[in-house]
């Protein structure tokens, strides 16, 4: 996947996703030996059990050397020749799955991230299929070794990966090729939305991401319309019109669609019909209610990971043979603090003619998303399921910090199909109650409704709020405030965006089922 490159005036030849094309470049392999090539091999030892030979050295010396097989430890033993060894930890036998595979594949990475070859031993976990161990190594390796390197010119940064090797002489190895290729399937999608995110927000606008997002969907088989501002004002979507009122750059609305297919190219009856609505805030200044004047801003390009993450889920359906019919909504644009820009107190119209009374400036995805939930309501055939995914509230991330994600829905049955993509993909989540006794705060006094509740419980009352514009189907919400960046390297999440919701929605959109009429 190739995208064209970005002429400014401070940074010439910006490439806006040059990891995708790096993670293309890297050449996997299943092997029974060790390549001459590489430069590192990766060795599993739990807290228990035996050591391997290999390693010439026994368990006292290991500890000795602070090494005790926990999940994340690693240990680099030079050898005078022949590749470096080095030993991963994989904790207790009793919680060995795939999520401490994958940790430990990125503890792997990073130990060997001198290394431009790496070979690891792929386990034989009980429980755990073949091409799921292959696919979690895979991920783990590459998403850990990931750097946004575009903009630096001298670079002290490790090499990129060349080559991987799983090492495997008893698994089926065919299974274990397709779980290769999978996980390089969806580790090339997060990259892709890490990409986008961490990419600066003067360089990477709505009509920036239109042009990425256009060349994705040529070359993932999805269907593209955009909407501008002129668009925009046609359809009554005042939500993303009044956000976009103060910025210089024009607003995008970016409408993706996914059909399935056979091998031959002939559409196929889908399992069930998905809408996704992702945040695309390309920055957010907090508009008129102004941000403070601290590093808060700096993070403010990462707010579009919503949208960037539906972009690059999206990307690897065809590719994974997703049987579900998918359609993102991606609402871009700026929120800037602009002479035109929208003031509080002001009244919004969004998309079906609901109005809306604006009390922070601050609260605008919801805003921005509200136009998209309505359009989602409006297709025909209806959705079975509508699922937003957005960088939405600062009280989800002081309430759940940076390891998981808020979740709300007003049908279980969804939210539990969110659940089980978010733990297979290790996105993890934590379900929030949609309690509608707070809804009274959301009460304006001079339109059908204002945009921020009270003082407390702010992720739930934003989750209030967008449920009014889902006309009652099943729908769930995903608040990745706390998820979306880190700020040092963190198992296979790597310094700075993190791409948080690719891979659960990649999960979420191939194991869907309609659900049925259970709802809150």
């Amino acid at each position: 996947m190739t995208f064209p490159t970005f002429h400014a005036e401070a940074v010439s030849d910006f490439h806006p996703a040059p990891s995708v094309d790096e993670i293309a470049a890297t050449q996997i392999h299943v092997a029974k030996a060790v390549p001459k090539e590489a430069g590192g091999i990766g060795m599993l030892v739990g807290v228990e059990g035996d050591v391997p030979r290999e390693l010439g050295l026994d368990r006292p010396r290991l500890t000795s050397a602070g090494f005790a097989g926990k999940v994340g430890q690693s240990l680099v033993i030079p050898r005078a020749e022949g590749p470096a060894l080095v030993v991963v930890g994989m904790g207790e036998k009793a919680g060995r799955d795939l999520t401490s595979l994958r940790h430990a594949a990125a503890a792997f990475a990073r130990a060997g991230s001198r290394y431009a070859h790496l070979a690891i031993t792929l386990p034989d976990l009980v429980g755990v299929a073949p091409a799921d161990a292959a696919q979690a190594v895979v991920e783990g390796v590459l998403l850990a070794r990931y750097r946004y390197r575009p903009l630096k010119r001298m670079s002290q940064q490790e090499p990129p990966l060349e080559a991987l090797t799983l090492l495997s002489s008893s698994l089926p190895l065919e299974e274990v090729k397709r779980g290769v290729e999978r996980g390089r399937i969806t580790a090339r999608a997060t990259e892709l939305a890490r990409d986008l995110s961490n990419a600066p927000a003067t360089l990477l606008t709505a009509r920036r991401l239109e042009e990425i997002a256009r060349v994705v969907a040529e070359s993932s088989g999805l269907d593209i319309e955009v909407f501008d501002e002129k668009a925009l004002a046609k359809m009554g979507c005042g939500g993303m019109l009044g956000v976009n009122a103060g910025s210089s750059e024009p607003p995008r609305l970016i409408k993706l669609s996914y059909r399935p297919k056979d091998a031959k190219g002939k559409a196929l009856e889908p399992v069930g019909r998905v809408s996704l609505i992702g945040k695309g805030i390309m920055y957010d200044s907090g508009g008129l209610g102004l941000k403070p004047n601290d590093l808060v801003h700096a993070a403010m390009k990462t707010d579009m990971s919503g949208a960037a993450a539906i972009l690059a889920a999206m990307s690897a359906l065809a590719s994974l043979g997703a049987k579900a019919s998918v359609t993102g909504y991606l609402m871009c644009t700026d929120n800037m603090p602009g002479g035109k820009a929208m003031r509080l107190g002001d009244v919004l119209t969004a998309r079906g003619g609901k109005t809306v009374e604006v009390l922070n400036t601050d609260a605008e995805g919801r805003l921005v998303m509200m136009d998209g939930l309505v359009l989602a309501t409006e297709e025909q055939p209806a959705p079975d399921a509508i699922l937003d995914i957005a960088t939405l509230t600062g009280a989800c991330e002081r309430a759940l910090g940076n390891d998981n994600a808020g979740v709300i829905g007003n049908h279980q049955g969804v939210v539990d199909q969110v659940c089980a993509a978010a733990e297979k993909s290790d996105e993890t989540v934590w379900q929030f109650p949609l309690d509608k006794r707070l809804r009274q705060e959301l009460d304006s006094e001079v339109a059908d409704i204002k945009n921020i509740g009270g003082v407390n419980a702010g992720q739930i009352t934003a989750a209030l709020f967008l449920e009014e514009f889902v006309a009652g189907l099943p729908w769930a919400h995903i608040d990745m405030a706390g998820t979306s960046r880190v700020e040092t390297d963190k198992s296979w999440r790597s310094k700075g965006a993190t791409g948080y919701g690719t891979r659960l929605l990649i999960e979420f959109l191939l194991a869907f089922k309609a659900p049925g009429e259970t709802r809150h």
